[in-house]
């Protein structure tokens, strides 16, 4: 083989390489920040679904939600909470102010970034389900693919990606030392 074609599959070799090691590092540093980073502090990953928080959190990015002290929120930080106590739904907006009444008792009031006007209700302690610790654009709208009806498809997809690439690399390796053991020969 003339030195220039093996200089080529080397080059390609090491590309491919290169993006290998990088498609598997984007996938452990997403699974930590979505799976393992949430479980090992009890946050809850949620995605953005409209556009009251733009442009700090446009639609389909990902919040990891951590439980906050209540006593301790103040105006900016960015809540979510639950529109009706003991229900699934959730609203993430920022806290414009919050009050004390004569008994101690604080609430807030909140709105979204893209609102002209304050949530309808100030919100309780008791709805507070944490605030944002941290955000990753866009990849709300992978989590949500993966949630419910498309987890199926999507592990069916990666695993098959995955079975492919095995294929791959064992014809690559196999190939590659019976190669070596001609040029030997």
């Amino acid at each position: 083989m003339p030195a220039a074609d093996r200089g080529a599959r080397g080059l390609l070799g090491a590309l491919l390489l290169g993006l290998s090691i990088g498609a598997l590092g984007l996938v452990v540093a997403l699974a930590a920040l979505l799976v393992v980073v949430p479980k090992a502090t009890g946050s809850t990953p949620l995605t953005v679904l409209t556009s009251s928080m733009e442009p700090t959190f446009p639609p389909g990015t990902l919040l990891v939600v951590r439980p906050v002290d209540t006593d301790l929120v103040e105006p900016g930080d960015v809540l979510t909470y639950q529109i009706e106590s003991g229900e699934a739904a959730v609203v993430t907006h920022r806290v414009v102010q919050v009050v004390s009444s004569s008994d101690g008792m604080r609430s807030f009031v909140l709105r979204g970034d893209a609102n002209g006007s304050v949530d309808a209700d100030p919100v309780m302690p008791v709805q507070v389900k944490g605030a944002v610790w941290y955000s990753l654009p866009l990849v709300g709208w992978v989590a949500q693919a993966v949630d419910g009806e498309g987890r199926g498809w999507v592990a069916t997809a990666v695993g098959a990606a995955l079975c492919l690439y095995s294929v791959v690399a064992l014809a690559v390796g196999v190939r590659r030392r019976r190669r070596a053991r001609h040029a030997r020969h």
